[in-house]
């Protein structure tokens, strides 16, 4: 049995975070693990309140599972504090080095609040040179890498920052939120520079409250696609047809934002 560990805050709905994680896990047939690192008291509509676990609590889940459970892939979602990253950190030491981590750099929710605090920007991306694929959207690339990515060269500098300056083996740029056409942007590192490719992608309109849990399914399905022993490249294809699929499908189970329905792995 394959097993992929999702390392996230829990989302009440199901949409996003960790539940949305093991549902996108048990998509592709791999058994999902879960360690949560924040609960939240959210809604279909917006985020309340986001209270971080301890941070021991923490780092003896991620230690006492690894003794037990060795996962072929790992992802890393919402971590909410410095002093959860730094445990996190510490909790993954002992992950054998070819185990792929995918990271989801989530600084903030739709709707504005905070899932990240700003002091734990550095721990986390500490831990990016231990990453096969980092996955910001066009806002966390900004923050993260200080570069504007209105355009597709300011994109690309932007991706060269996380692979040749804070030591990603790969990134992953979302383009959902640009206007026009929502293309992604993968660079990755090879022996002669840094690697690009514009991934199109499809506008697909689904109303004014938007979708809920789109980054987070997409890299729990590329973690997924990882831990079945693709290479990164496929991972990232079959992760995005997934998310296409399960877009055109969303409904809306409450009043605020749809949710994606999950189709089988392609």
């Amino acid at each position: 049995m394959r097993s992929a560990l999702s390392i996230a805050g829990s989302d009440p709905t199901g949409g996003a975070g960790l539940q949305a994680d093991l549902q996108v896990f048990s998509a592709f047939g791999v058994h999902g693990a879960g360690v949560v690192s924040a609960l939240t008291i959210q809604d279909s509509s917006k985020v309340h309140q986001v209270l971080p676990v301890f941070p021991s609590v923490v780092l003896e889940q991620i230690r006492v599972l690894l003794r037990d459970i060795q996962p072929a892939a790992v992802k890393l979602g919402m971590l909410a504090s410095d002093d959860v990253v730094r445990n996190v950190e510490l909790g993954l030491a002992v992950l054998a080095p070819e185990v792929p981590l995918v990271i989801d750099p989530i600084l903030l929710a739709s709707d504005g609040t905070p899932l990240l605090e700003r002091r734990a920007w550095g721990s986390l991306i500490s831990l990016f040179e231990r990453a096969a694929l980092v996955t910001p959207n066009l806002r966390e690339a900004e923050e993260l890498a200080g570069r504007d990515v209105s355009t597709r060269k300011g994109c690309e500098a932007a991706a060269r920052v996380f692979v040749e300056e804070l030591g990603c083996a790969a990134v992953l740029v979302k383009g959902g939120h640009r206007s026009g056409a929502p293309d992604d942007l993968f660079a990755s590192r090879e022996h002669d520079g840094t690697r690009f490719a514009w991934l199109a992608g499809e506008r697909i309109e689904l109303g004014p409250e938007g979708v809920h849990g789109t980054g987070c399914a997409l890299s729990a399905a590329i973690t997924a696609g990882l831990a079945l022993g693709q290479p990164i490249d496929k991972a990232v294809d079959e992760g995005r047809s997934f998310v296409a699929g399960a877009l055109r499908a969303a409904e809306a189970p409450g009043s605020g934002a749809r949710f994606l329905v999950r189709p089988a792995r392609p």
